[in-house]
């Protein structure tokens, strides 16, 4: 190799180039910089967000030297942007997911199994429903953030005033109520749209209440059922005997709308609606005048013949394959998920949400509000989408197309129930095949 004259390095450095880079003692500052981009849902805990975004970030400048820069969007763009940043290369380096979405984009996603099992080994080890959305095979795809939930908030009064001291526990009674409610103006609410959390979260466990199901164990598609098709022909009743029938076109923020604006009874949701009007006592009144948190509780979605089920909504950060910021990804995931910083944000969440990890269930905030107390087993009695099968990419791909809550919205609109039952179980097979 040839030698570099003396003169001619100085020369080269003289205008702050290595002369000042050794005078300094440090790095140029593109090296010194670490910044993570950080994509996330826009909390339905506000207060989340806006700790995240302003002590969390502050803190982890400090902390860490990482500039966090943490943007919110819509949940239902999320999955449009993870598409966009595989396919152009570039984009968020952690992208929050929901569901069993990782397994989607599991050959683009960087292995993030040493921070997963770290997170594992210090806090009582992970729920099998973050577990299983967040592996493929060995492989950890994601590290698992938190899982929410949904039980139905009600109107404790209402109840009552048609007979019913507490939620109905199976759809017989269901319907019974909800044709009184909505006899006096108060319809049961929830949608049958193409939004991420409230449609699957309602209608996958009402499938499975009746013993159907997408696939057996082995993948082979079995959705046209007998029980999939009485499901059907009960959910056509019960959306025209006690639903607000506007709810075909609502997405996850129209049913919290219509609740705190008094026009549903009841309707299956994560705790954000009783947060919202326990934050605001003043703004959210009954119609008698009185602060409306007070007259709301929560209860299990109903069970049917199979039995009661529910299904978690399971958070995962990805680390994007393409980000050419991985390390630096990875030292914020592990200092974000130490107890002392996610010990801020869980409590922010005020039971809206559970811990990936079992330890947090032991938390002091399940002892604030029993009103927000189910809450905190939901994790641990969930069923994922996909069931009997795995929740691998086959039943991500279900999910996402919304394949299940078509089947009862194409019913709904008039379609026979067992016609709906087998152009459901046509689009599931072309997805396992």
């Amino acid at each position: 190799m040839a030698r570099i004259a003396r003169r001619r390095v100085l020369t080269l450095s003289a205008s702050g180039g290595l002369a000042a880079i050794l005078a300094s003692g440090r790095g140029p500052a593109l090296a010194q910089d670490k910044t993570v981009h950080w994509l996330r849902w826009a909390d339905f805990v506000p207060a989340s967000d806006v700790l995240l975004k302003g002590p969390i970030t502050e803190e982890c400048k400090k902390a860490t030297g990482i500039t966090l820069r943490l943007e919110t969007v819509n949940a239902n763009d999320l999955q449009s942007r993870i598409t966009s940043g595989i396919q152009s290369g570039t984009g968020a380096d952690v992208i929050m997911a929901f569901g069993n979405w990782p397994q989607l984009y599991a050959e683009s996603l960087a292995d993030a199994g040493d921070v997963a099992e770290e997170i594992a080994a210090a806090q009582g080890g992970y729920y099998d429903v973050s577990r299983l959305v967040a592996t493929v095979r060995n492989k950890w795809i994601g590290v698992p953030w938190t899982t929410g939930g949904g039980l139905i908030a009600y109107r404790k009064s209402w109840l009552e005033e048609v007979g019913y001291k507490s939620f109905p526990d199976t759809w017989e009674t269901f319907r019974d109520a909800g044709r009184k409610l909505k006899a006096k103006g108060r319809p049961i609410g929830q949608t049958a749209g193409h939004t991420f959390g409230d449609a699957p979260g309602w209608w996958y466990p009402f499938l499975w209440s009746f013993g159907g199901k997408e696939v057996d164990a082995d993948g082979k598609t079995v959705l046209n059922s007998k029980e999939t098709v009485e499901s059907i022909k009960l959910a056509v009743a019960l959306w025209k005997e006690t639903m607000d029938e506007g709810g075909l076109a609502w997405d996850d923020t129209n049913n919290n709308r219509a609740f705190l604006s008094q026009t549903i009874s009841a309707t299956n949701n994560g705790a954000s609606i009783y947060i919202e009007a326990k934050k605001k006592p003043k703004t959210y009144l009954t119609e008698k005048g009185t602060p409306m948190f007070e007259d709301i509780r929560h209860a299990p979605i109903p069970k049917g013949a199979a039995g009661q089920f529910n299904l978690p909504g399971v958070f995962t950060d990805m680390i994007m394959g393409y980000s050419k910021n991985q390390p630096a990804a990875k030292e914020f995931l592990r200092w974000v998920h130490s107890k002392p910083v996610y010990d801020q944000w869980f409590t922010s969440q005020q039971g809206y949400t559970s811990g990936a990890t079992k330890d947090w269930a032991k938390h002091a905030v399940w002892d604030v509000d029993p009103v927000l107390k189910p809450f905190k087993d939901l994790p641990a009695f969930g069923r994922l989408a996909g069931y009997a099968g795995p929740p691998d990419r086959r039943s991500a791909e279900v999910i996402s197309k919304y394949i299940i809550v078509d089947m009862y919205a194409k019913a709904i609109q008039g379609m026979p129930a067992e016609e709906a039952a087998k152009w459901a179980h046509g689009e599931c097979a072309k997805v396992y095949v």
